[in-house]
């Protein structure tokens, strides 16, 4: 998505900052798939929630950012080895 001017940097960098917070918690707790559910769902919920501003800034999060978020949880999922389907995974999105 930064290499797209259609997204701006600062809010690309809030999507990466809310995948990267899934990140941390899964490098520092103990979890079940339940509880990485519950992580990315609050993740996708936070996405979601940014999707006005994206608009609001003659952008918004369509079919490259899409493919983007969902290609980087589905990364993150298979290095953790985390058993759970990446529509599943991001099944609150609004995008």
């Amino acid at each position: 998505m930064y290499r797209d001017s259609y997204f701006p940097d600062f809010l690309v960098d809030k999507v990466k900052a809310t995948i990267e917070g899934v990140a941390h918690f899964l490098e520092t707790e103990t979890y079940t798939n339940e509880t990485v559910q519950l992580k990315l769902d609050e993740m996708t919920d936070e996405i979601n929630n940014l999707a006005e501003v994206f608009d609001e800034h003659g952008s918004e999060i369509e079919t490259v950012a899409r493919e983007s978020i969902a290609d980087t949880v589905f990364l993150m999922l298979k290095a953790y080895q985390i058993d759970i389907d990446i529509e599943e995974a991001i099944r609150n999105r609004d995008w």
